[in-house]
């Protein structure tokens, strides 16, 4: 696939094609031949003037796509290597390939704002607006790792932000359900993953700490901001047998934490990682 890229960003425009070359093409031609005769005797100005313009606009484009494709591999490779470097910490030698494949196809790049899409693909969190983040990449591989969905999945996750950890569930075959409580955040993550191609994404504006009790049972909840204490309201929503993941403690000393319910209805906690997120917003506290 990077070879495919690869061979569209070295694409050039017609203009740097020669004549002579043009003309070896036969009477059959290019489309780039033609212009280059219409340039060759005057013809046309105006019309290929617009014509170059738009072919330099799509090599342009290519160019980008095929730079982010290789942003994104080396990303996928950089949280990898850190998963081998944390794996006395959280006993995971490797990421699920599934997971892996999945980061390396979501054009995160478009889930960040454009002032900010030449570091799209930094281990690092970034802004989004409105006091919220987009978590770095090694954190959301190793959530969507803990987690472990598998194809047809309902998963819940709070806090939708820009939709990216939503894509990540869909290219892993999920069903997601998610909810954001701010209305400026929620609008366009939900217009994004259409327009995308995530449509199996249903997000609603509101406070996720009860819930979206219409389609649970879920077999994985996702809450991506930090509380000192597990919400009973999605722990009932929680099938027996699933996962719920949250940053778990109190501000100065988080953990990344899985939830497993049996099917007894009993839990098991498992600390990962120390983790710094922000605090979850609405919700009751006790």
């Amino acid at each position: 696939m990077l070879v495919f890229l690869g061979v569209l960003g070295r694409h050039v425009g017609c203009g740097h094609m020669s004549l002579l070359r043009i003309w070896m093409l036969g009477s059959a031609g290019s489309f780039c031949a033609v212009l280059l005769l219409a340039v060759s005797f005057g013809l046309g100005g105006l019309s290929l003037a617009g014509a170059r313009a738009e072919g330099e606009l799509a090599a342009e484009e290519q160019s980008a796509e095929a730079r982010y494709a290789v942003e994104r591999l080396a990303m996928v490779q950089v949280i990898a290597a850190l998963a081998a470097r944390t794996s006395s910490e959280t006993g995971i030698a490797e990421f699920d390939q599934r997971v892996l494949h999945a980061m390396n196809k979501v054009p995160r790049h478009l889930f960040v704002p454009d002032p900010l899409r030449s570091l799209a693909y930094h281990n690092s969190p970034l802004p989004l607006g409105h006091g919220q983040n987009i978590s770095q990449p090694f954190i959301i591989a190793l959530m969507t790792h803990l987690m472990a969905p598998e194809p047809g999945d309902v998963i819940y996750e709070t806090g939708t932000g820009a939709g990216y950890q939503a894509a990540i569930f869909i290219e892993l075959g999920a069903q997601v359900y998610s909810v954001e409580i701010i209305a400026a955040l929620a609008e366009p993550a939900a217009e994004r993953l259409v327009r995308l191609g995530y449509g199996k994404v249903s997000v609603k504006r509101g406070d996720g700490y009860d819930g979206w009790p219409d389609h649970a049972p879920y077999d994985g909840i996702l809450i991506k901001e930090a509380l000192d204490h597990v919400p009973k309201p999605l722990l009932d929503q929680l099938k027996p047998g699933g996962r719920l993941v949250l940053p778990l403690g109190p501000q100065e000393g988080q953990h990344l934490t899985v939830i497993e319910k049996h099917l007894d209805g009993s839990i098991t906690k498992i600390q990962m990682l120390p983790v710094r997120f922000s605090a979850f917003q609405g919700g009751r506290r006790t």
